[in-house]
């Protein structure tokens, strides 16, 4: 069973058809937000064409929570999907990473740091 099903009510910011948002709860910056099908599908692609379509504008939705409380100057948005990926919890999430101006020092390459030496071309 997924920890996401034990998820407590007052925790969602937003409930869709096939997802709902909260707060992570180990935020890698603030406002960091998941979005978590309501259906435990392992990852993204095991969800419908209905989910991807809500998804899409789920991600738009985090944006607008994140905004209303902080003032981020960009935005990482990740999906691990298997372990091999970093996948720890088996049950679809998205993450939405607000980012802030200095948080890293040279932040070029994005994602791609999370293969080593990626990163950095």
């Amino acid at each position: 069973m997924s920890v996401f099903n034990n998820i407590e009510p007052n925790r969602i910011l937003y409930k869709g058809k096939h997802f709902f948002l909260i707060k992570d709860g180990f935020p890698a910056s603030p406002g960091h937000i998941l979005i978590i099908s309501n259906k435990e599908k392992i990852d993204y692609f095991e969800l419908d064409s209905y989910e991807r379509i809500e998804l899409t504008e789920l991600i738009v939705k985090a944006k607008e929570i994140i905004e209303d409380e902080y003032k981020p100057d960009g935005y990482n948005i990740g999906m691990n999907c298997g372990e091999v990926a970093g996948q720890s919890v088996m049950h679809f999430h998205c993450h939405i990473i607000p980012r802030y101006q200095g948080d890293m020092k040279n932040p070029k390459g994005g994602i791609r740091h999370c293969v080593k030496g990626k990163g950095n071309y």
